[in-house]
């Protein structure tokens, strides 16, 4: 089965010209699109909470997945590679149009497969050493970091549930069972009603 694929990221832009791409690029090959899966979403959002990822889940070996280019998977490189990796894994096809990729489970894909996962390997390890750098920097200029010490998060598990807190102990409720009721520990509780006071 052919899945056409269209995402765009805000409801101004238009699916159309995916779609247009992609039925050329059918009526060149002489191949015909199943069915078609359109959504409008973030690249960032997570694929499981995504159209993509319901579809993912329903491909079989041998089905394949057509969209107009690679970032409609995903907006960055680890994304669009654990899509990658998890279709050749499995025997399904991704193939791109305006990046010219047949992606399947032959050594070419797994080639390039391997090339996008050393890129996002590198990607991660070189975002990881910058923050290092930038953190030592601003060390070494006397910049304390993080929460001073001794001060407090001006919001906690509890915040914005004084009134229900103040009710139940009104009504002589245990700390342990107000912690039950909101989902926290008892000592969570005691803790939030000794600041209250």
């Amino acid at each position: 089965m052919t899945y056409g694929y269209i995402r765009v990221s805000t409801d101004r832009q238009t699916i159309e010209n995916q779609r247009f791409e992609i039925n050329e690029f059918c009526r060149k090959y002489v191949h015909n699109v199943d069915k078609w899966i359109e959504e409008t979403t973030s690249g960032t959002k997570m694929i499981q909470e995504r159209k993509l990822g319901t579809l993912l889940k329903k491909m079989k070996k041998g089905d394949i997945l057509i969209c107009s280019e690679l970032s409609r998977l995903g907006r960055n490189l680890l994304m669009i590679m654990g899509v990658l990796n998890e279709c050749m894994n499995r025997d399904i096809q991704v193939w791109t149009i305006k990046d010219n990729y047949r992606l399947g489970s032959d050594i070419n894909s797994k080639v390039l497969a391997f090339a996008f996962g050393l890129s996002a390997e590198i990607e991660r390890n070189l975002i990881s050493q910058r923050t290092k750098e930038a953190l030592a920097r601003k060390k070494a200029e006397g910049v304390i970091l993080g929460r001073p010490v001794g001060s407090k998060s001006a919001t906690t598990k509890l915040t914005g549930q004084e009134k229900k807190i103040k009710e139940l102990l009104n009504k002589k409720v245990s700390y342990s069972a107000i912690g039950r009721i909101l989902g926290v520990h008892r000592i969570t509780v005691s803790s939030f009603v000794k600041e209250l006071k």
